[in-house]
């Protein structure tokens, strides 16, 4: 049984009812009401009605002694995970570009799914949101499937936000910053590709140019939705590809992609504190910029 207890903070949330306050923290609604018939939710160390207001300093203990919505199974991996954080909660790995995130078929032992697997010796990883194969950087991983829940009405209401690096081709010129609102869905003549569509599903990106010279530019990336290939199809589509996209960009590949999802920010459960973390751009990418914008290699690339 996940257990979790937590020193309530009014300086946070205000003046909330435990109600609220269970609200607050996304816990489904359906786990509230186990949470309350099963007298699972404790202030104090006593349980107490969901209208009592909670006060600065009470401990609040959440007994999750229920089957979770997820219920997700590992085989133990092969390769070292590169951690840009850890908790006893939750653990962010910077996968390496050519990694896929997680298996297709329960017998595949080969992502980053699996060797976080072996990585966590007392835990077992859930999935709280992927990265493409051929993308590099940061990815949030659970350690137990009552987060999960949680962290996906985080992506839903944007609190957990993805930030993304990218180096394009400039085949059509390129504003200082926008916002692309196009929708996307499944490439009728390629099942492994996604498309501009009229009929697909919303999909917004953000983007604002870093650097750029007449060939080349250098873009940070925000995700407001989070579809299938959205990056890729979306700065495709506008005539910016993505430098070794394999499936969007006809130019000739010398080497990865040049996608890395470099930042994240979310909120951490029960507490109301944002947590960021950054990671170090790979060695492959930092060279790759360094030779695309012509900028002299220095002491602070991450991997000298």
């Amino acid at each position: 049984m996940y257990q979790k207890k937590i020193t309530y903070h009014s300086k946070n949330y205000g003046n909330l009812t435990l109600r609220q306050l269970l609200k607050t923290w996304l816990i489904p609604k359906k786990w509230q009401h186990l949470f309350r018939i099963q007298h699972d939710v404790l202030v104090n160390g006593i349980y107490h009605p969901f209208n009592t207001v909670i006060k600065d300093g009470d401990i609040i203990t959440l007994k999750f002694n229920f089957e979770p919505r997820t219920d997700q199974h590992y085989l133990p991996g092969h390769e070292k995970i590169d951690v840009a954080y850890e908790d006893d909660d939750i653990i962010v790995v910077n996968k390496r570009a050519g990694k896929k995130t997680h298996p297709n078929l329960k017998t595949e032992d080969d992502s980053l799914m699996n060797d976080v697997e072996t990585y966590l010796t007392n835990a077992h990883p859930y999935m709280v949101h992927r990265i493409d194969m051929e993308t590099s950087g940061l990815v949030l991983i659970s350690k137990t499937p009552y987060l999960v829940p949680i962290f996906n009405r985080q992506l839903s209401s944007k609190t957990l936000h993805r930030q993304y690096l990218a180096v394009v081709n400039l085949n059509q010129s390129i504003p200082n910053s926008g916002t692309i609102d196009l929708p996307i869905g499944q490439d009728p003549n390629d099942v492994r590709k996604r498309m501009v569509t009229k009929d697909g599903l919303t999909a917004i990106t953000e983007y604002e140019v870093i650097k750029k010279n007449n060939n080349f530019a250098l873009l940070k990336l925000n995700l407001l939705t989070g579809r299938t290939h959205q990056l890729r199809v979306h700065l495709s589509h506008m005539g910016w590809p993505i430098v070794n996209d394999p499936l969007y960009n006809s130019e000739p590949k010398n080497g990865k992609l040049l996608l890395f999802a470099d930042k994240l920010t979310f909120e951490e459960p029960f507490t109301g504190n944002s947590k960021i973390i950054e990671a170090k751009l790979s060695k492959d990418m930092y060279n790759l910029i360094c030779a695309y914008f012509k900028q002299p290699k220095s002491s602070s690339n991450p991997d000298n």
